[in-house]
């Protein structure tokens, strides 16, 4: 495979002459020649995917990864790559590697589940962000100028400055800063509400309850609705409280078959 270095198709000094290769590559069927012939390719060209690689760095991600992922868009350049339409390789080998990254970032880097627009707007408002503060001193660029320098409107800006906090959100054992108590952000989450299970059986059983005497209905309203204990109950209404708790089973015996024929 030629190995010599020119400049006269490729804007970058070190892109090496592969246009012999990729003519090669384009008459020969699958076999071993080929696959030489295609990963002597992608080695010369390695420098250039680990370059565009290098400019998603400290973004979260390894660097070791990110190139191993522009490595990975780079064989698909190479194999997707047609010598005959007449564009130098590497017009096509950036966009393909840089898509690649960026599909990574997007479908694995996110720990929820944020809109492509939302994410785009998020990179705007990032950079827009970043080159202003090398000029901004003293201060952070507000909403304005952010959305002044990015082409967008201050309420797309607002919507990017809030996907910033979505790509790698806290962790529920987070303390609060400045807490002294160590109190957690887990802390300040509600609980499922218990009663919320019985309702759907509190609205089945209401026309029974309706149909019971009212002595049985109080016994049953003072016993699961004010957790009365069957001793006081049984003291309230002067009875025993085995009398009480004959009278509760036999409703509840009542109530459970009324319910179960009324829904049958």
């Amino acid at each position: 495979m030629p190995t010599r270095m020119s400049t006269r198709n490729h804007p970058h000094d070190d892109a090496p002459d592969s246009a012999e290769s990729f003519r090669e590559l384009a008459t020969l069927p699958v076999g071993p020649q080929r696959d030489r012939i295609r990963d002597k390719t992608v080695e010369a060209w390695l420098p250039m995917a680990d370059r565009i690689a290098g400019r998603f760095r400290n973004r979260g991600e390894s660097s070791e990864d990110l190139r191993q992922i522009a490595a990975l868009g780079l064989v698909k350049a190479v194999d997707r790559y047609d010598p005959e339409r007449g564009n130098a390789f590497e017009s096509y080998a950036v966009p393909t590697i840089t898509g690649e990254i960026k599909r990574h970032f997007r479908d694995h880097m996110w720990a929820v589940h944020v809109p492509r627009r939302v994410q785009d707007l998020r990179n705007r408002v990032r950079v827009a962000a970043q080159e202003l503060s090398q000029t901004v001193q003293g201060r952070r660029p507000t909403v304005a100028e952010i959305a002044e320098r990015a082409g967008l409107s201050e309420e797309d800006t607002l919507v990017g400055m809030e996907a910033l906090d979505s790509f790698a959100p806290l962790s529920l054992d987070a303390e609060f800063p400045g807490s002294e108590d160590g109190f957690r952000l887990g802390d300040v989450l509600g609980s499922p509400d218990p009663a919320l299970d019985v309702v759907i059986d509190r609205e089945a059983v209401k026309p029974c309850l309706q149909e019971l005497p009212e002595r049985e209905r109080d016994i049953l309203y003072l016993r699961f609705f004010g957790e009365m204990t069957q001793s006081r109950i049984a003291e309230r209404f002067g009875v025993s409280q085995m009398h009480v708790s004959r009278l509760i089973s036999r409703c509840c015996d009542k109530l459970r078959d009324q319910v179960l024929r009324d829904t049958a």
